[in-house]
């Protein structure tokens, strides 16, 4: 599970295999059939409030293998599911992943029960951020727009829409960006040390153990102008670069 409460199929195979993505595919097939063991095996390794919060509108498969072909990055396109394909390479004693490429998906309805609390709980769903960006001033609608410019503008990162948040990720996430209409504020989540940090009270803090939405455990900054993207530019930097 991510740190978005999402399931998470990781297959391996060491050199170039287009069965890495068919052999995934078979998990995520048995995976929607066996919601109840997953959650009992989450509450037992990561406690019951994890198991309460997995999100299985759409799993996330993530195939490595030596390498793929253009035929792959084609197939995963017409799968239409949530698959990142990461190929890997060996130096010496390091190991280093790269991603190549990387398909949202789209949500598929739960089964039996598990349909019937979604719709359920769909009645009585908190407002997305993305309700809350389409309500913002323009001013803060622009804004935005510069921000996700300079987030996707770093190699290989790619923007996931989540319910309470936006998520700018490599294989892990590097940025979470929630918006604040009536603060007219951006409050982006940053993959940092905070000891590592110059904090800069209200514009950056430490968020660890406060349980916040989105990265949890790094460096919160608040943009509220131009300037503030600004000085904000090394910090996203930093975390696109660590991710």
């Amino acid at each position: 599970m991510d740190e978005n409460g999402t399931p998470v199929i990781v297959e391996y195979k060491r050199s170039r295999d287009q069965n890495v993505t068919n052999q995934a595919l078979s998990y995520l097939s048995w995976l929607h059939d066996h919601h109840h063991e997953f959650e009992s095996l989450v509450k037992e390794k990561l406690g019951a409030e994890a198991a309460e919060v997995i999100d299985w509108s759409n799993p996330r498969l993530v195939c490595v293998a030596g390498d793929f072909t253009h035929h792959d990055t084609v197939a995963i396109e017409m799968i239409g599911r949530r698959i990142d394909l990461v190929s890997y390479r060996v130096f010496d004693d390091v190991l280093t992943l790269q991603l190549v490429a990387s398909i949202a998906g789209a949500a598929v309805p739960a089964r039996g029960k598990a349909a019937t609390a979604a719709r359920v709980s769909s009645a009585v769903s908190p407002k997305s951020v993305q309700q809350y960006l389409d309500e913002s001033p323009k001013d803060l609608q622009d804004l935005y727009t510069e921000l996700d410019e300079v987030l996707l503008s770093h190699e290989d990162v790619q923007k996931e829409t989540q319910l309470h948040y936006i998520a700018y990720r490599r294989i892990k996430n590097v940025a979470t960006v929630r918006v604040q209409p009536r603060n007219r504020l951006l409050v982006v989540n940053l993959k940092l040390d905070p000891d590592a940090v110059e904090l800069e009270e209200g514009f950056a803090r430490d968020v660890r153990g406060l349980g916040c939405l989105g990265i949890k455990d790094g460096v919160e900054v608040r943009i509220r102008s131009r300037e503030d993207l600004s000085r904000a530019g090394d910090l996203i930097r930093q975390s696109a670069e660590a991710g």
